[in-house]
């Protein structure tokens, strides 16, 4: 099924778990650090500058966030581990994203992105090993390949074998905005996972 990314469009924001509506459709979120890159990535695969609002600032997501195309709602999670927010704001980030990764809404699959540049946080190890133990699919996004050269990315990736649980089974997707290396491979998973939908639902 060939999406027309073109037309996604921004449907809600929730800053509480208990706001969400009734799941209406199937669902792909997006989850990782703060600043990682998760509204450029949601930019790139929809082919538009501001679908979701870029910041300089760490931690600005600080809501759930809805985008509808077709059949699917693709779903921006609060970034976590931003250490320069209040105590009770980071439980809330975590209560948001905790309580929507352990709901019974139909989530296929889960984008998890980690800097390209950098061992993941402990933040990172820790959603990873989440969505391992409760069996959720997810495809690892390796963010910002390009600012590293090509030495650089090899020792990268090299590392990732020994700092990443089960790297060597996990599905992983070097991504960059600047080169838009990985959107087609990206849009190819997501057009998979509408594709089951439709004949889940003839």
């Amino acid at each position: 099924m060939k999406l027309n990314y073109n037309k996604a469009e921004f449907t809600a924001a929730y800053g509480k778990f208990s706001q969400l509506p009734p799941p209406e459709r199937i669902e792909i979120a997006f989850a990782g650090h703060s600043n990682v890159g998760k509204s450029t990535l949601i930019n790139k695969l929809f082919n538009r500058k501001n679908l979701a609002r870029v910041s300089s600032v760490p931690g600005k997501t600080a809501t759930i966030n809805f985008y509808g195309l077709e059949n699917l709602y693709f779903v921006d999670l609060p970034g976590y581990g931003y250490a320069k927010v209040a105590k009770s704001e980071k439980e809330r980030w975590a209560g948001l994203i905790e309580g929507y990764l352990s709901s019974d809404r139909d989530i296929r699959l889960v984008f998890m992105l980690v800097d390209s540049r950098h061992a993941p946080t402990k933040d990172d190890i820790h959603m990873i090993n989440y969505l391992i133990d409760e069996e959720m699919p997810f495809v690892l996004v390796l963010t910002k390949i390009d600012k590293l050269n090509k030495t650089e990315r090899a020792k990268r990736m090299e590392a990732f074998y020994s700092e990443i649980p089960y790297f060597d089974v996990i599905c992983s997707v070097p991504f960059s905005s600047q080169t838009f290396e990985g959107v087609e491979e990206l849009r190819e998973i997501i057009e998979e996972i509408a594709d089951d939908n439709d004949v889940a639902d003839e």
